[in-house]
């Protein structure tokens, strides 16, 4: 079988699972799991064989025209090079563990069968995105990418925090589509082909138009996808969907989607200097921010979702500084590390029964009631924290290295401007990513939170998940540096002694920071009754221990001011912990600039409807009834009446006849 053949089938065979698994799914339950799990594991063996076939040679091409347009054409084309390859095998391991992981976290969900055909469409979608050379076919995948997010996100609809999460993501993300649509139709009007290949061909040759205008518009779509600053405010909230699916989004497709194209596209970029600095401003203030907002997230999920953000901001980061290798590097790496936290941090919400405990201020000896949850929670913590040798070490070294290669002059890839932007915040950032990574770590295992009901072991296709996920998450980073530049554009991915040193350090006193603030905090905590939350009239547990803070240590002052016990996060922060809680007011400003002004609007267009063109309408109907009335009056039926006004008519124009005559 050729290695084309291979790639056709690599997002055919989900496909085949989503539309097999909706049509089945309550006609035969029985098949539901299989076809779930059978067609995402050969789609996993298929990409291995063509990533193994690919070897980092060159990209194997084939194309057949879609469709006839008169102008610029649309082909099924398929391309798949280094980055294709590894990037589709990182999409199958991550899917094939989710929908392991799904059929023991949702055994008992009466939709499983649909979550389960709407997982394999997305992962379809992605790996359309990923293997195809048209820019229309990718685009294709990537509206299929939103929809299944829209349901997924909104599985749980009974739920109003799931409804309106499912609704802000598909229309945050649509926002950035609207002028990504356009970017592309530019882009294909300049170049002349939808073709991948040919718009390279056409960026290396300068017959791109409008170079600025392109990316920037390209750049709105990918903010929205990929969760990067304004557009990033949908993926925290779309937590509320099931973990599993906040693993998939997270891990390997969605938000992965926009750095992937910017990387397949990277020339486009190139070839406008503002385009690469505004690329490197929006990773820097979506790197900071974020790192920010993690540290003051109480629920372990919300963390974790602006730990993506972050992650994301470093790739983007890579991206303006024209190192796509590093970008993809760090994809890939953070594909397995983060996929481990999000389904580990099911294991922990699954072992209590609800999603209540995804409270970290709540847990409570975690430690040994979750080992698998708690060993491999550790190995990815230390890995997005990027201690060696775990592989976020690694891939998040190269970032740095190129960012820093970068800012000692301008290249010809990326202004100098952008290295210092991303080395400088990229440095804060590792050191807040240590901070709020060793919090969640506490916290969770070490925290003094309320006991919850032990729920009984978690089942082996949850907790072996796990583990496969741990083997990349500690291995990968070490080996893959020395192997991916031949897979890639041949940039060497080696971390650099300066930035190793720097980023380390900065990240082990971020840790040490937070681990000394926490140990300040806990004396506090312990002293806290943890009964006293569930006697308390009010339920309220942040109002029982603030008032136990405050009866134990007046030093705080005000019980408002008073940080919740051995949170270090609030006593790191200070004064902005409640903005950083709240991602520093950023939906207010949106509520405020776009949704309470379209809301005006539709009361007024509302109150014209009504009071103007409804009074119009009922006026125009009026007169007729009026007149129809009057006509009526005059049909009585009697004949004497008839004649009547026959008599009175012709008398009065007998009279005007002769007034008339007179007058002349």
């Amino acid at each position: 079988m050729t290695t084309t053949t291979l790639a056709v089938l690599v997002p055919l065979l989900p496909f085949l699972a989503a539309a097999a698994g909706l049509l089945l799914g309550r006609t035969a339950p029985g098949f539901v799991r299989p076809l779930a799990v059978l067609p995402a594991l050969a789609s996993l063996v298929l990409a291995a064989l063509v990533a193994a076939r690919q070897g980092g040679n060159a990209p194997v091409e084939a194309s057949t025209e879609l469709t006839p347009t008169g102008s610029v054409p649309i082909d099924l084309a398929l391309y798949v090079d280094g980055f294709a390859a590894l990037t589709a095998v990182v999409v199958t391991v991550v899917a094939t563990c989710v929908q392991i992981y799904s059929t023991g976290y949702l055994r008992d969900d009466p939709r499983y069968p649909s979550y389960a055909a709407l997982v394999s469409l997305f992962t379809s979608a992605m790996l359309l995105v990923v293997y195809t050379g048209d820019l229309m076919v990718l685009l294709v995948g990537w509206e299929v990418m939103g929809i299944c997010s829209y349901f997924l996100v909104g599985h749980y609809w009974e739920t109003p925090e799931a409804r309106a999460a499912s609704l802000k993501a598909f229309l945050v993300t649509k926002l950035g589509d609207v002028p990504f649509l356009i970017g592309l139709f530019a882009l294909a009007t300049d170049a002349g082909s939808f073709r991948i290949t040919k718009v390279l061909g056409a960026v290396a040759s300068g017959a791109l138009d409008h170079p600025t205008l392109i990316a920037l518009l390209l750049l709105a779509g990918v903010a929205g996808k990929s969760a990067q600053f304004p557009l990033h405010t949908w993926l925290p909230d779309a937590m509320a969907g099931p973990t599993p699916v906040s693993a998939l989004i997270h891990a390997a497709t969605m938000v992965a989607a926009g750095v992937y194209f910017v990387a397949r596209l990277l020339p486009v970029f190139q070839a406008s200097t503002a385009a690469m600095v505004t690329l490197a401003v929006m990773a820097a203030v979506t790197m900071v921010g974020s790192g920010l907002a993690a540290l003051a997230q109480d629920d372990i999920k919300r963390v974790l979702a602006y730990s993506t953000i972050g992650q994301l901001g470093y790739m983007t980061g890579a991206l303006a500084v024209g190192d796509r290798g590093a970008a993809v590097f760090h994809l890939l790496s953070h594909g397995a590390f983060k996929a481990l936290l999000f389904l580990a941090a099911g294991v922990i919400i699954h072992a209590a029964g609800t999603n209540s405990l995804a409270a970290m201020s709540r847990m409570s000896r975690l430690r040994d009631r979750v080992p698998d949850a708690y060993w491999t929670m550790t190995v990815a913590l230390l890995a997005l924290a990027a201690i060696p040798p775990f592989s976020g070490f690694f891939s998040k070294e190269s970032v740095l290295g190129a960012a820093e290669h970068v800012s000692t002059g301008h290249t010809e890839h990326a202004p100098g401007a952008a290295g210092w932007i991303i080395l400088v915040t990229g440095l804060f950032t590792a050191l807040l990513t240590a901070g709020y990574a060793t919090r969640l770590w506490l916290l969770a295992f070490r925290g003094h939170g309320t006991e919850a009901p032990d729920h009984g072991r978690q089942p082996l296709s949850m907790t072996a998940v796990l583990w496969v996920l741990a083997v990349p998450s500690l291995g990968l980073g070490g080996l893959a540096y020395r192997l991916l530049p031949d897979w890639f554009d041949g940039n060497d991915l080696a971390p650099t002694l300066t930035t190793s040193v720097l980023g380390t350090g900065v990240a082990l006193v971020g840790a040490i920071v937070t681990y000394a603030a926490w140990r300040h905090t806990a004396p506090l905590a312990a002293r806290v009754p943890l009964g006293a939350v569930a006697a308390h009239p009010e339920g309220d547990a942040g109002l029982v221990e603030a008032e136990a803070i405050a009866a134990h240590a007046p030093a705080y002052g005000d019980v408002a001011q008073a940080p919740d016990p051995a949170d270090p996060g609030r006593l790191l922060l200070g004064p902005l912990h409640r903005h950083a809680a709240v991602g520093f007011h950023l939906d207010a400003v949106y509520s405020a600039l776009f949704v309470r002004p379209v809301q005006a609007g539709a009361t007024l267009v509302r109150f014209l409807d009504r009071e103007v063109v409804e009074t119009y309408v009922r006026g125009a109907g009026a007169l007729p009834r009026l007149l129809g009335a009057a006509v009526r009056r005059a049909q009585t039926g009697n004949v004497q009446t008839y004649v009547s006004a026959l008599l009175a008519g012709t008398v009065v124009l007998t009279v005007a006849v002769v007034l008339v005559a007179t007058g002349a």
